[in-house]
Order: C-alpha cells, then structure tokens, then sequence
C-alpha cells in the first residue's frame, strides 16, 4: 500500500513537470495570453462537463435503482466522466488531451472496462455481482478427445461463479 501511494506521488509530480514544461514551451511559441486564454478554456470546459456528467451520472444511477438493474455500469460510466471532467479543470496541456480523449466513445468504453475490472479484482464475486450483475467469462471446452483430433473452442457458458 505504502509503495502505491509514492508510485502516485511520484506520478503526480512527474506530471507537473511535464505540464509546466509544456506550458512554459506554448507560452513561447504562441505567446502567453493565447497560453492562458487556452488553459482557461480548458478549465471552464471542465467546470461545465463536471456539472453535466455530474447530473447525467446521478440521474442513471437512480434510474437503475428504481429499474431494480444493477448499477455498477452506470456507476463506472460515471466515473469515467467526472475523471474526465477533473483532467479538464486541471490547468495543463497534457491532463486536457487525456481529458478530452475520455470522452471519446471508444476510449470511454475501454476505461468503463479497466474501472469494472479493477472493482472485480478488489471486492468479492458477490459485491461485483450486485454492483455489475453476473459476470460473463470465457473458457476453453475440449470436444472430443485429442485422438480425434479435437480441438479447444471459446465458448460462452452460463454459469455462477463462487467463490471458494
């Protein structure tokens, strides 16, 4: 745990360097008021997607709820939002692209899929299960045996996982 939280801050400040260091170069390249005047569009495109996605993920969290679905995609699609909206606010060049790039639909989805795998790696099956409802998986079916040449299918198969 202890190793994790230096590995964040070292991120963190590697981060900022490279913000300043790149805002130092715009600065020099376009000059400074079309610098700040960026970065400030920036943060107020934040400000306002932070309130929009705010609103948009508390509205799809209760509809769940009241669908009696489970909520954890719309939990995860909501995160991936607001995270998106904080790089925004966050002055800098380098946390807007990564900003920006959240919110694109494919990019979207991929980090909705890092966020339910994280969630499944660290809780239980069942608090995964409630959160995300069952989880689908993959496994290898052998036909046949290897004398008749059979050969390992992906197959989908319903199932309960338990935990042991």
């Amino acid at each position: 745990m202890r190793q994790r939280v230096g590995l964040i801050g070292v991120g963190l400040l590697v981060t900022a360097a490279v913000e300043i260091v790149l805002l130092v170069f715009v600065a020099h390249q376009i000059g400074v008021g079309l610098t700040v005047l960026l970065v400030l569009a920036g943060a107020l495109l934040g400000s306002w997607l932070l309130q929009r996605e705010g609103v948009r993920a508390w509205r799809a969290l209760r509809r769940a709820t009241s669908d009696g679905r489970p909520v954890g995609p719309e939990v995860s699609d909501g995160l991936v939002g607001l995270l998106s909206a904080l790089l925004l606010v966050v002055p800098g060049f380098v946390t807007d692209v990564v900003g920006l790039a959240l919110l694109v639909p494919p990019v979207r989805r991929g980090a909705r899929v890092v966020v339910r795998r994280s969630v499944e790696r660290r809780f239980s099956s069942a608090v995964a299960g409630d959160l995300f409802g069952p989880r689908q998986v993959r496994v290898k079916v052998r036909r046949g045996t290897p004398a008749d040449g059979a050969l390992d299918q992906d197959a989908p198969i319903e199932g309960e996982i338990i935990d042991s």
